[in-house]
């Protein structure tokens, strides 16, 4: 499979580390000039491009950006494929958004507005990148980590599950993209090592006016 990454800081890079290691063709890219990735490249073991190059390239694409910036990924080329939303909302860094702060949608139905025509599923936002790096384990593996997905059309969660799988997570659905705020950022399940009983009921336990202690899920 064909994966674009939109994002080259920690989680994209850790991203398509993972999928190169799993057998995949990759691509990635940042906001800069993609000479400035050359390093990234040769240690991954990816191709570089654009955003426009990765949107291109992949069939499937993360996206692993500020939140902020999502109305400049490019729209035309992701239409009818899989966009996987790895961004998180923190005001700190991406100005207050009323429809976040009102809780009148997601981060994830954000971008799916942005991007008519995608199948996008929400994953990969509620882990750390070094976890993502190092928690991956083999399946039935009693110390598997489960890693929470959302989105609207089954057959894209099905092959993100996949994915979630070959990364060496098991993966517990949340529901439509409607639902993702459950393990959005300060939820009982964002960023929580859990395995598939303990993070189905952190996501059941979320509320959407609660927020756990900001910080808490990078003390562990």
């Amino acid at each position: 499979m064909k994966i674009g990454v939109i994002g080259a800081g920690f989680i994209g890079r850790a991203l398509a580390t993972l999928a190169v290691k799993s057998g995949h063709e990759v691509m990635i890219s940042n906001s800069r000039h993609p000479r400035t990735l050359g390093s990234t490249a040769v240690a991954i073991g990816c191709r570089i491009g654009t955003a426009q190059d990765a949107a291109e390239f992949g069939d499937v694409v993360f996206v692993a950006i500020p939140l902020l910036a999502y109305k400049e990924i490019p729209e035309v080329p992701l239409a009818g494929k899989i966009v996987v939303d790895a961004n998180n909302y923190y005001p700190q860094r991406d100005g207050a958004i009323e429809e976040l702060e009102s809780h009148a949608t997601t981060t994830s139905e954000l971008l799916a507005e942005h991007l008519a025509g995608a199948k996008v599923v929400k994953a990969f936002n509620a882990i750390l990148q070094g976890d993502l790096e190092k928690d991956g384990r083999p399946a039935g593996a009693p110390d598997r980590r489960a890693l929470p997905i959302a989105g609207d059309d089954a057959q894209a969660k099905q092959v993100v599950t996949g994915l979630i799988d070959a990364f060496g997570f098991d993966a517990v659905d949340a529901g439509p993209l409607s639902e993702s705020w459950r393990f959005e950022r300060a939820k009982p399940a964002y960023c929580i090592p859990l395995d598939v009983a303990g993070l189905t009921q952190a996501l059941a336990a979320a509320e959407r006016d609660v927020e756990v202690a900001h910080g808490s899920w990078r003390r562990r």
